[in-house]
């Protein structure tokens, strides 16, 4: 009888939650709630400032710019404060900004207030995702990072549609209390993981302890983003973080709407259920989706994720075809849910990949470079769709974005693929008998039948 070596079965999505060290199984418990929180006020900002504070539709237009700006503008110092300082601390002061701006955004009679709390909300954002990606990849091993994203990104879709829920029914535009409410609660919603971090994870430093061959604290090498950035695979998977981010997220949040309702003439309750189906299709589908990827090469799931956002986008470009119709509202939500599938692809293969090229002490700057180039995106894509589709160039806008999303799985399998290890593309090695276990092995097999 001869033993041939097996590879190793996928683990369960079931012994997850068993396997998750205590750190972890934490820092999930408060997702929900914080998201709920972003929920309640995500799709009221212009309704807020403009319909019940009274505050110029362009005016408002320009606020609402300030968070992306300012968040790009700190998430450098921003990752090699957490780099120095510890990701737990710097979250700490974060999750304070948060509240805090909340707090004085729920109270802004005048657009000077408004853009203060707005101001503290963009800088608390760009540091608070390098962050986070920094804490968790410090207390979560390895080979669970990339169920942990996953899971993460499910739980927090699920915060975000409570709350939509829950907002959408609460509000009304002609009491401003129900919006105070909101704001406040928003505020609220970050005080357990303020908790959560200053108690039970306060030992959690979330940087390495650096020490000299003898043991004790010695000086501390400087490294600076451009180096970071001459590192092998870093300039290619920050370029992957930067066209997928302008053809997928800023697209959705920015350029879908604005097509669907200029072009295909949907109606503002259609552009919510498309947004609502993205949700669902998150929620339901995320945990499959990580069970079917795990132990396949991550670039591969990413070339993957890129056909299948080209396809949500020509379906966008087909409401053009019946506009003002219900098959418009039905495409827009296609478009929104297959775009969503796409999602349950991405968000835990990129942040997998970032921590685990990044080394511990760099692991902020890291974090922070592909924060910068996500946000870089944010900041470019919406002017480019608005000048596109208020000049009647949707062919052109829908075409850029197809081409732009094949382009994401050229860099991935291509130009990204052949700079990874297969470790960090997320290909497990199986566990095989070293050749001279196996020859002992059969030795003592031989023997003891002989006896």
């Amino acid at each position: 009888m001869s033993t041939t070596p097996t590879r190793d079965p996928k683990p369960t999505l079931a012994s997850f939650w068993h396997d998750l060290p205590r750190e972890g199984k934490l820092l999930l418990s408060v997702v929900v709630f914080e998201f709920i929180g972003t929920g309640l006020v995500l799709p009221f900002h212009v309704v807020y400032l403009h319909e019940v504070r009274g505050f110029e539709l362009g005016h408002v237009g320009l606020l609402l710019g300030l968070p992306p700006l300012v968040g790009f503008l700190v998430v450098g110092p921003g990752g090699s404060a957490i780099d120095r300082f510890g990701a737990r601390r710097i979250l700490m002061g974060a999750l304070a900004l948060q509240v805090v701006s909340n707090t004085l955004l729920a109270f802004s009679s005048t657009e000077w207030s408004a853009a203060f709390a707005l101001l503290l909300s963009g800088a608390a954002f760009g540091v608070s995702w390098p962050g986070f990606q920094t804490l968790i990849a410090t207390v979560v091993p390895v080979e669970l990072r990339q169920r942990y994203f996953g899971v993460n990104f499910t739980l927090l879709n699920l915060g975000i549609g409570i709350g939509g829920i829950i907002g959408g029914v609460f509000v009304d535009v002609e009491r401003l209390v129900t919006f105070q409410t909101i704001y406040l609660a928003d505020a609220l919603s970050y005080l357990p993981g303020l908790f959560l971090l200053a108690v039970p994870l306060r030992h959690v430093a979330g940087r390495p302890e650096r020490a000299t061959s003898d043991g004790e604290d010695g000086p501390v090498v400087r490294v600076g983003y451009l180096e970071v950035a001459r590192r092998p695979a870093v300039a290619t998977l920050m370029l992957l973080s930067f066209v997928s981010s302008y053809v997928g997220y800023s697209q959705l949040n920015a350029g879908m709407p604005a097509y669907a309702r200029a072009v295909g003439d949907v109606s503002t309750r259609g552009l919510g259920l498309a947004f609502a189906a993205n949700t669902l299709v998150i929620v339901v589908l995320q945990l499959v989706v990580l069970q079917r990827i795990e132990g396949r090469r991550r670039t591969r799931v990413i070339a993957v994720m890129s056909v299948v956002w080209a396809a949500s986008w020509l379906l966008l470009g087909a409401t053009g075809l019946v506009s003002g119709t219900w098959g418009a509202t039905l495409l827009v939500a296609a478009c929104a849910s297959v775009f969503a599938f796409g999602e349950t692809l991405l968000q835990p293969t990129i942040p997998a990949l970032v921590n685990e090229l990044a080394p511990d002490d760099l692991r902020g700057r890291y974090n922070a470079l592909s924060s910068g180039a996500f946000q870089l995106a944010a900041i470019i894509a919406p002017p480019v769709a608005g000048f596109l589709v208020a000049h009647d160039l949707g062919a052109l806008y829908i075409g850029s974005l197809v081409i732009g999303c094949l382009l994401c799985g050229v860099i991935a399998v291509v130009r990204l693929e052949p700079q990874l290890t297969p470790a960090v593309n997320g290909v497990r090695a199986p566990t095989r008998l070293d050749p001279q276990e196996l020859s002992s092995a059969s030795a003592k097999t031989i023997s003891a039948a002989t006896d």
